[in-house]
């Protein structure tokens, strides 16, 4: 939902890259940044500790800007490019080093890969560096699985969790095939299909603002189907939708939340409880 947006702006449409192409992974690093996001700063900051903490565990070294802010997407998806390139160039600036940057947000990570070289495509002088660092971003569970090739022990006792990934996460990033495999490693996890499982839950960004009706109808067949999945927990990349789906089990007083998929493992595999 997030990648096709119409606003009050003048040329507002954006439209979705292609699907993403298979990458080339590298060795791994021992040293990279980690772009914590806006909204896991605000409102999911243990996702983004939970984060640093598994990659402190394969032996990476964590770099955090602390001046990173958002990565542009808001603006951008809503049609005020100018705004966006200002918040992205600010970006730029802090992950100059050639570390490969980690996001725990598929969407985010899309933008950053995706949208961020359409951004500055007539800024012939700044493009290289951008394509440099949309080559080098990763969405988190991409990067567990194929870079640092992890191999979770599961110490957690039996449980049914079914995954949620955002719409443009799933387009750009792969994400729930990536989150899939890590959850498939933990053999006490079953992951159990739900219905709507690949539909938007409504959130959408500035969508869930300027169309709450609409949102508040999607979030509530999300959430419908969540529940009769039988699963004991939700488990998604993407924070936004964490927001909007727990907002919605919450006003439903449904015992059933969200939470992210870097939490999820982290404590499934021997962190905090």
């Amino acid at each position: 939902m997030s990648d096709l947006f119409y606003d009050a702006a003048p040329n507002a449409t954006r439209v979705a890259p292609p699907l993403p192409t298979p990458r080339q992974y590298p060795a791994k690093p021992q040293q990279v940044y980690l772009f914590g996001t806006c909204v896991v700063d605000l409102f999911f900051p243990e996702a983004g500790l939970d984060a640093i903490r598994l990659l402190e565990r394969e032996g990476l070294r964590v770099h955090f800007p602390q001046e990173q802010t958002c990565c542009g997407q808001p603006a951008y998806t809503s049609g005020y490019t100018e705004e966006a390139r200002k918040v992205a160039r600010a970006q730029l600036a802090l992950f100059a080093n050639d570390w490969p940057v980690v996001v725990p947000s598929g969407s985010c990570a899309g933008m950053l890969r995706h949208h961020y070289p359409e951004l500055f495509k007539d800024e012939p002088e700044t493009l290289a560096q951008v394509k440099a660092l949309a080559e080098r971003t990763f969405e988190l569970a991409e990067f567990l699985l194929h870079v640092c090739q992890v191999e979770l022990q599961d110490q957690g006792e039996p449980v049914q969790v079914a995954l949620h990934t955002s719409c443009s996460a799933r387009r750009e990033m792969n994400t729930h095939l990536h989150g899939r495999a890590l959850l498939a490693q933990l053999q006490r996890v079953e992951r159990v299909e739900h219905d709507h499982e690949s539909e938007c839950c409504g959130f959408g960004g500035t969508f869930s603002v300027r169309m709450p009706d609409i949102s508040g109808a999607m979030v509530r067949d999300k959430t419908r189907a969540l529940q009769d999945s039988g699963a004991a927990q939700v488990i998604s990349a993407d924070c936004g939708c964490l927001m909007n789906i727990n907002g919605s089990l919450e006003l439903q007083d449904s015992p059933l939340r969200g939470q992210h998929l870097a939490s999820f493992l982290w404590q499934r595999t021997g962190g905090r409880p």
